[in-house]
């Protein structure tokens, strides 16, 4: 059995301090580099048995191939898009995320986005501060007897549903996995969401059968227009093909904490020119933005820094 402190964790971005001084007090050897390329990390990485990220670069074959010495990678965060996970497991290194921890954040955002765009918040608050009181332009609509869809039941849509337990609303839910349904919603086909939603939810992770799954087609086999919130991942929604369902009315407005044009990282949106749906997104009336900060507050900063720290210590038990 290894004894912790031969156990050398190499933290690639930073975190709630609280991570590092917990991983210290039971005995890893902690040490951080947050600015070398991925190049010079490769270089040393064969020094440690660990590492703790969040988005900084991917995690592909030739980091792995050069990581000889590696037994888990932890990703600060839910998802694992970033990390090549079928070459890791194939090398016998564990994987490990946190999407319990902010799971609370993303779906308390998801709601309060819900209720700015049904609301007009955004837009009135806006107008009343250019001295504009447009009142019947702002008339909004009630969520009380409307059937919310929610694709992806894990830990993110779980939490949405349970936010909206206090609204009288059907909820729905679509998912790979059989029964995953519970007192929070009733799973149902795809067809069958498509064909009641009035309100659409995306919480998939980004995955092959994910990618650029919102797009026109698929937005045209809803039966009802529907407005559309995305907190889960931008690479999921062809944004041209939004920005036409909602011209055309058929998505009523949309709510995007994450967009299409995020580099891997989230920490930036591109470098190069805006493109041309961005454009109109931007000022459109109807839509919200907000910058992949659903999950972003201070309780799920201390829940996933946590979270990475209780699952590390579990596996050297």
């Amino acid at each position: 059995m290894q004894h912790l402190s031969e156990i050398k964790i190499l933290h690639l971005d930073t975190n709630h301090p609280l991570l590092w001084e917990q991983l210290e007090q039971v005995g890893f050897t902690n040490e951080a580099d947050y600015t070398s390329t991925k190049e010079e990390v490769e270089a040393k990485i064969h020094q440690y048995q660990g590492i703790i990220i969040r988005s900084r670069f991917k995690i592909d074959q030739t980091f792995l191939d050069k990581a000889t010495n590696l037994q888990f990678i932890a990703r600060v965060g839910a998802g694992l898009e970033s990390i090549d996970c079928e070459y890791a497991q194939h090398k016998n290194i564990q994987l490990i995320a946190a999407p319990e921890g902010n799971s609370n954040a993303v779906g308390e955002h998801a709601l309060g986005m819900l209720l700015n765009l049904c609301n007009n918040l955004n837009k009135a608050d806006r107008e009343v501060k250019q001295g504009q009181w447009n009142r019947e332009a702002n008339r909004g609509f009630e969520l009380e007897g409307k059937t919310v869809g929610i694709i992806g039941y894990g830990n993110m849509g779980k939490s949405f549903a349970k936010k909206l337990r206090g609204f009288d609303v059907k909820v729905l839910c679509y998912d790979i996995l059989p029964q995953v349904g519970d007192e929070y919603v009733t799973q149902v086909s795809l067809e069958e969401l498509q064909a009641k939603a009035d309100i659409l939810s995306l919480h998939t992770p980004w995955t092959p059968e994910t990618n650029r799954m919102i797009n026109s087609e698929f937005i045209n086999q809803f039966k009802k227009p529907f407005w559309f919130i995305n907190t889960a991942r931008g690479k999921s929604v062809v944004t041209a093909d939004l920005v036409q369902a909602l011209q055309t009315g058929k998505i009523l407005g949309a709510a995007l904490d994450v967009l299409e044009y995020e580099k891997l990282s989230f920490e930036t949106l591109f470098e190069a020119e805006t493109p041309e749906p961005l454009k109109y997104l931007a000022q459109a009336s109807n839509v919200l933005l907000t910058p992949h900060i659903a999950g972003w507050t201070n309780e799920s900063h201390i829940k996933l820094a946590q979270t990475i720290v209780d699952k590390i210590i579990n596996n050297y038990k």
